[in-house]
């Protein structure tokens, strides 16, 4: 049974979206930094949870108006209100995006290799740039260097050969790098067709490659063989072997980590699944 939407976050999705039809609202999968409520055809509203969610939203919400503008093949959430309070929250209404995302191990190369062609050939504009943070390896680098010792002694030797590894890539240019493909963020329609790329919270100026090795670790590693050559590949690899590519996201914020001891689980975690 699907829980009731609570009544104060509906009292904002109704402000920001007079009329919407809230008898058939949902909650989304829970965020950390956000709740999304669903009016299902017309909108999503996101409401932040935390005072540090709040005054990140209107960055977030910039960075939709920036890639909106980028003209892509495909539906991104526009944003339909501006950033507006509601005491401590703040909220905004983005438009709806059909479609449902793949369960794990299933995908289309033929789907996923325009995916990934069309963020890498996005024309890096100046309002992208201003909005997105382009992570230098000198510092997230920097970072996991003083994680590996925090780890357990059988993994620190491999994490750090493969972190030499993905530190000695060739430079290629900073592309429009969405940062959480996969999963529920990818729509596709009843018949396989790409509707839509939610959810750019992740959004930085980097190697394409890295949403490759996303979509290979939640679509599978064939399907990205598939739909992409083989030195994307050989990159997603790289990015991927060290500690996990999605792990990568906390270092490319260009913030302190918040809890270094929960990053380091959450690496030993995953070591412990896929070596």
């Amino acid at each position: 049974m699907v829980p009731p939407v609570p009544a104060d976050l509906l009292e904002i999705a109704e402000a920001l979206v007079p009329g919407a039809p809230v008898g058939s609202a949902r909650l989304a999968t829970q965020g950390n930094m956000h709740h999304v409520v669903l009016l299902p055809g017309v909108a999503a509203v996101r409401i932040s949870k935390r005072p540090d969610s709040a005054a990140e939203l209107p960055r977030r919400t910039e960075i939709l108006h920036a890639i909106t503008a980028a003209g892509l093949p495909f539906a991104i959430p526009e944003p339909l209100t501006p950033v507006t309070s509601f005491g401590d929250r703040a909220a905004v209404a983005v438009s709806w995006i059909d479609g449902e995302g793949l369960p794990e191990g299933v995908g289309d190369p033929a789907a996923f290799g325009p995916l990934l062609t069309a963020l890498r050939e996005v024309e890096i504009s100046p309002a992208l740039e201003a909005v997105l943070h382009r992570p230098r390896s000198s510092d997230w680098a920097e970072v996991l260097h003083d994680v590996i010792p925090r780890l357990p002694a059988k993994w620190q030797d491999d994490v750090r050969q493969r972190l030499d590894t993905l530190l000695a890539l060739e430079d290629v240019p900073a592309r429009l790098v969405h940062g959480d493909l996969g999963g529920a963020n990818v729509h596709f329609t009843a018949d396989g067709k790409l509707t839509g790329v939610l959810d750019w919270d992740l959004a930085v100026l980097a190697d394409p490659a890295i949403d490759a090795a996303l979509v290979a670790t939640w679509h599978g590693w064939d399907v990205l063989r598939a739909a992409t050559d083989e030195e994307t590949c050989r990159r997603a690899r790289a990015w991927n072997d060290p500690i996990g590519v999605e792990h990568l996201h906390p270092l490319f914020a260009q913030k302190p980590l918040t809890s270094i001891d929960g990053f380091v689980r959450a690496v030993v975690t995953w070591l412990e699944t896929h070596r």
